[in-house]
């Protein structure tokens, strides 16, 4: 059974950047669609990026072209690469494997999150 598990999460000052990585075990990464999520204090979950078991990505408007959504097949991992953060980019991080090859609304497998606060 598949099982995801985020790391790289952090306190980061606002301007700075945090790599976080997704990996994967116990299942194949590569036919799946990788998101990232994010759930900040008080809101709600919402999707900020998908990388299609092709490669083709998406990105929320409130991240675009900060953040980076890649994947490493061969590593079965998904990294979500944060650079110009914010105060309001702190919010628990999370990965989830997609049903589909292509970013559905389907996701059958969530990591645990990681942790990113944004503060001076």
């Amino acid at each position: 059974q598949l099982r995801l598990v985020e790391s790289g999460g952090g306190l980061v000052q606002p301007g700075g950047s945090l790599r976080l990585s997704c990996a994967g075990s116990g299942g194949a990464l590569e036919t799946s669609a990788i998101g990232w999520f994010r759930q900040a204090p008080g809101k709600e979950r919402e999707q900020i990026a998908c990388i299609t078991s092709q490669e083709y990505t998406y990105y929320a408007d409130s991240v675009k072209d900060r953040f980076a959504i890649s994947r490493d097949n061969a590593k079965n991992t998904a990294t979500l690469q944060l650079t110009s953060l914010s105060l309001g980019d702190t919010a628990v991080y999370y990965c989830a494997a997609n049903q589909w090859y292509y970013c559905s609304d389907q996701w059958r497998t969530w990591g645990q999150g990681t942790r990113v606060t944004v503060s001076s």
